[in-house]
């Protein structure tokens, strides 16, 4: 049985409507496919706890969270992920990533132009329709 993992991602914009996209790096799992950052909920996090620890962790800023994004869940070869994604900016401190191999702001309509983690890729054409 393969083992369920409960991920949250962070849809970071910043002040000129970009959307936060980071790289993962060679030594993460799916390696070299962009995602909307975040990471695993520990068994006693709440998600907007988690995200917020995750990303404090993971770019050395703090955020504030807003409303869940969207929610789904998919397959991999090895486990599944169960992704939420919540609406988030940045309120103290400038992204630097940690362990990803680089971040950058993107507008939403040009997100496509990234080779996404195929479990980000419905939050991310959820961004693109959005007006």
């Amino acid at each position: 049985m393969k083992k369920k993992i409960k991920v949250v991602a962070g849809v970071i914009e910043n002040d000129q409507g970009e959307i936060l996209c980071a790289l993962r790096s060679p030594k993460m799992s799916i390696s070299n496919h962009w995602e909307i950052p975040g990471g695993k909920v520990e068994a006693d996090e709440d998600v907007f706890t988690a995200l917020k620890r995750e990303i404090e962790e993971e770019f050395k800023c703090k955020i504030e969270t807003f409303d869940i994004h969207n929610e789904n869940i998919h397959e991999y070869e090895t486990f599944i992920i169960h992704l939420i994604a919540i609406k988030a900016k940045i309120i103290e401190g400038n992204p630097v990533p940690v362990e990803h191999s680089k971040f950058i702001w993107l507008k939403k309509e040009n997100l496509n132009s990234l080779v996404w983690a195929p479990a980000d890729i419905p939050a991310v054409k959820l961004l693109m329709n959005e007006k």
